[in-house]
């Protein structure tokens, strides 16, 4: 297969914004890839818009259908039958919210917990595998970079020494599509 060629220095500081933005984009091909390699474990039983419910669940707590729908950027009949297939394989459940008893909540079960805490501690380890092959000032410039690329995109910092609020780095905003 051949390989994509890479921008000449040059080139880069003529049109800086370009060779930055095919970095990402490379940068974001390897991501992709870690995070597939990541849901390998669930994948015979899920499918990744499946999983991405449980990651809102996981993040959110109980949650209303439409709220969920929302978050997720689908209808709510969509939404429904994805409820009703992670209910199916025991990784949701629904419950009558306690504060308007007409109102039923979305939670995860134990095992829906536990497989969004595999998939992201999978992906954290393979990232720290890549990380490990940098050199340290190398690591210093792509946490700089970063964090600068992250908060003009308006995404929060991931906590430090545990999963993140968001566990796959996916932002509570409703605008931000959830991928």
């Amino acid at each position: 297969m051949p390989k994509c060629e890479e921008p000449s220095a040059g080139a880069a500081g003529r049109d800086d914004v370009d060779a930055v933005t095919r970095a990402v984009l490379t940068a974001s091909r390897l991501l992709v890839a870690v995070s597939a390699r990541s849901l390998a474990e669930v994948e015979d039983r899920l499918t990744l818009p499946q999983f991405r419910m449980l990651v809102v669940l996981s993040s959110r707590g109980a949650t209303k259908l439409v709220a969920l729908a929302d978050q997720l950027q689908v209808a709510p009949s969509t939404a429904m039958r994805m409820v009703d297939r992670l209910i199916s394989v025991g990784l949701a459940h629904r419950r009558l919210n306690p504060a308007n008893r007409r109102e039923t909540l979305l939670e995860l079960t134990e095992a829906g917990r536990l497989a969004v805490e595999n998939v992201t501690a999978r992906r954290h380890q393979e990232i720290a595998s890549i990380v490990e092959r940098m050199a340290p000032e190398r690591r210093a410039a792509l946490v700089e970079a970063l964090a600068a690329f992250n908060e003009a995109g308006g995404e929060p910092p991931a906590t430090a020494g545990g999963p993140a609020v968001c566990p796959l780095g996916w932002a509570d905003a409703p605008a931000a599509p959830v991928i």
